[in-house]
C-alpha cells in the first residue's frame, strides 16, 4: 500500500512516498522515497521541472548483470563459508574485487566504484573511501593459500554441469606481475580444469614462470585432478606434449606442427567437410588416422576461411616489409652509402628473412667480397608462396584419443585453452601493475590476483554460456560490450528550497542489449 506523507521539519513540511505491508499481521514500513517539500510537487506536477544543472554518467549493463551472476551463484555465501563468520569483510572485498576485475579490467578500485552503479545494489552497504585497492589488500592479507582453495571449490560447486567431463589446460602467459612498465617482471602461468561446454574455470593453480621447481603440466593436472574428481581430457598445445605420457591411458586433445604432416597437408580441399555450420561457419575438417609419437591415432586437419584471411593478410604485411628493408638494403650499397663487411651484412639480411613463411618465398643473394663492391638482389618464388597459401594458411593439426568424439567437440576442446587465454589477457592487460606503490608483488597477493581472476572469468564464461543459449552468439569481450553500452545517467535539479532533486535513468538500448537486459535480470537493478 503507498500513501504520502508529510513530516515538519525546521517549521517545513517535506513529503515522502511511503510504501507499508503487512508483516507478522501488522503494518509495517517497506520503503520511504523522498518527494520534495509542496513547491517541488507543484513544479513537478505543472512540467516546470527545468532542465538539470548537472548530469553524471555511471557505468550499469555490465555491473548490474555481472553482480546479478555473483548473487545467483551466492559467491559470497560460498566465501563466508570457507572463511568463517567472524571474516565477512574478506568474503564482501573478495566478491567486490571479482565483479571489479570483470567489468573494470585495470582501472583502479576507487575509481571504478566512483563511476559504476554498483553502489547502489551491491550488500552490504560500503562508504566510498573504503572501496580502495590497499584496503582489498590489507583485508585479505591473511588468507591462508588452503582457504583460497576451497573458495574456488567451492564457488565451482555451484556452477550448473550437464556434461560432467571436464577439460586441464594450461595458460603459460596467464599474467606479467610488475610495479610498472620498466620494473622487472615476475611471469606467471596457470593451469586449470575448465567445463567443456563454455571452458569456464573450476580449479585452478598458478605457477611462476622460469623459476625452480616449476611442476611439468601432467603433474598440476594430477593436483588438480585432486581437487576436481571426475574424467578429465588433457587440452595441450605444439610441443607440449613432452610433458604428458599420452601413452598413459590420458584423454587427450593436442596440437601437432602442421611441416611435420605433409602428406596430410597436400590432401585436396574437396577431401575435408564442414564441421558445424551454425557452431563453426566457415570451418571444414579431414577426419583420418596417421602415426604420431609411435602408435596410430586419431588426427583432425581443420581449415577455417577466418583464420586463413587473418594470416594471408598477416603474411602479406610480413613479406612487404621483408622487402621493403631489402630494397633500402640494396639501394645503400649501390650507393656505396654502407660499407659494412660482408659477414655483418648476411646476418642482417638473415634476419630479415627469417620470419614464419617469408623464408619459404623469399630468397636473397649476395654479391661480391669486399665493402663497396658488394651487391644484394633477391627475388620471390611465386609458385612456393601459392604452395603455402594452400598448404598451410588456415590450417591446424589435432590428435586426440577420443575415437568416438564427433569432430566438432574435438575443435571446441582445442578451443577452449584460447578462449581461457583470450579473457585472462582482457582481464588482466598486458601486465599486471603493483597493488600499491610501497608494496611489492609476492607470492601470497599472486596467488589472491589469481583467484579473483580465475572466479571473474568462470562468471563471465557462465554468462556467455547463458547468451549463447539464448541465440547470441558473443565471445566474453563482445558480451561484456554490449552490456556496457547499457548506462546510467543521473540527472540533477537545481534546488527549490528543499534538497537538490535527482533523476536516473538509463540510456536507450537496441534489441541485442534489452534482450541481455531481458537475460540477467537487470530490471531488478534498474532506478
Amino acid at each position: 500500500m503507498a500513501s504520502v506523507v508529510g513530516k515538519r521539519i525546521n517549521g517545513r513540511t517535506y513529503y515522502y512516498l511511503v510504501e507499508s505491508e503487512r508483516v507478522d499481521g501488522s503494518p509495517k514500513i517497506v520503503s520511504q522515497r523522498y518527494l520534495g517539500a509542496a513547491e517541488d510537487l507543484a513544479a513537478a506536477l505543472d512540467g516546470a521541472a527545468g532542465m538539470p544543472e548537472s548530469t553524471r554518467h555511471l557505468a550499469f549493463g555490465d555491473v548490474a548483470a555481472v553482480w546479478s551472476t555473483l548473487e545467483r551463484l551466492q559467491v559470497r555465501r560460498a566465501i563466508e563459508e570457507v572463511v568463517g563468520p567472524r571474516r565477512v569483510k574478506v568474503a564482501t572485498y573478495l566478491t567486490l574485487a571479482v565483479l571489479h576485475r570483470a567489468t573494470a579490467e585495470c582501472t583502479p578500485l576507487a575509481e571504478w566504484w566512483k563511476s559504476a552503479a554498483a553502489a547502489r545494489f551491491v550488500r552490504p552497504r560500503l562508504a566510498a573511501d573504503a572501496v580502495t585497492d590497499e584496503e582489498f589488500w590489507r583485508v585479505t592479507a591473511r588468507l591462508p593459500q588452503a582457504h583460497l582453495e576451497r573458495i574456488e571449490d567451492a564457488v565451482s560447486a555451484r556452477i550448473d554441469l550437464p556434461d560432467p567431463t571436464t577439460l586441464a589446460v594450461d595458460v603459460p602467459n596467464f599474467a606479467t606481475y610488475a610495479e610498472s612498465d620498466t620494473a622487472d617482471a615476475t611471469l606467471a602461468g596457470l593451469s586449470a580444469i575448465v567445463t567443456r561446454d563454455g571452458a569456464i574455470p573450476l580449479v585452478s593453480r598458478v605457477y611462476q614462470r622460469g623459476g625452480p621447481g616449476v611442476e611439468p603440466f601432467g603433474v598440476a593436472v594430477d593436483r588438480l585432478g585432486a581437487r576436481r574428481p571426475g574424467e578429465v581430457t588433457v587440452v595441450f598445445d605444439t610441443g607440449q606434449h613432452a610433458q604428458l605420457d599420452l601413452d598413459s591411458g590420458l584423454h587427450f586433445v593436442g596440437a601437432l606442427p602442421l611441416g611435420d604432416f605433409p602428406d596430410l597437408l597436400t590432401r585436396p580441399a574437396a577431401s575435408r567437410r564442414p564441421v558445424d555450420q551454425d557452431r563453426y561457419p566457415g570451418v571444414t575438417a579431414l577426419d583420418s588416422r596417421t602415426t604420431v609419437f609411435g602408435a596410430s591415432r586419431r588426427v583432425v586437419l581443420t581449415h577455417s576461411a577466418r583464420l586463413h584471411a587473418a594470416q594471408a593478410r598477416s603474411f602479406a604485411q610480413a613479406l612487404s616489409s621483408a622487402t621493403r628493408q631489402l630494397d633500402g638494403l640494396a639501394l645503400a650499397l649501390a650507393a656505396g652509402s654502407n660499407r659494412r663487411p660482408r659477414d655483418q651484412l648476411l646476418t642482417d639480411i638473415a634476419r630479415i628473412t627469417r620470419v614464419r613463411w617469408v623464408d619459404r618465398v623469399l630468397s636473397a643473394r649476395l654479391t661480391g667480397t669486399r665493402p663497396g663492391e658488394l651487391r644484394l638482389e633477391y627475388r620471390i618464388d611465386e609458385a612456393a608462396r601459392g604452395r603455402v597459401d594452400e598448404e598451410f594458411f588456415g590450417k591446424q593439426l589435432l590428435v586426440t584419443d577420443h575415437d568416438d568424439w564427433p569432430v566438432a567437440e574435438v575443435v571446441a576442446a582445442y578451443r577452449a585453452r584460447y578462449h581461457l587465454d583470450s579473457t585472462f589477457r582482457m582481464l588482466n592487460g598486458s601486465f599486471v601493475s603493483a597493488p600499491a606503490p610501497r608494496w611489492d608483488w609476492n607470492e601470497h597477493r599472486i596467488a589472491v590476483h589469481s583467484l579473483v581472476s580465475a572466479l571473474a572469468t568462470a562468471v563471465t564464461h557462465l554468462m556467455r554460456r547463458e547468451a549463447d543459449r539464448a541465440g547470441l552468439d558473443l565471445s566474453v569481450r563482445e558480451l561484456l560490450d554490449q552490456l556496457s553500452g547499457i548506462g546510467e545517467t543521473v540527472l540533477r535539479y537545481p534546488s527549490t528550497g528543499g534538497r537538490p532533486r535527482t533523476r536516473r535513468i538509463l540510456t536507450a538500448r537496441d534489441a541485442t542489449q534489452q534482450q541481455l537486459f531481458e537475460l540477467f535480470g537487470l530490471g531488478a537493478y534498474a532506478p
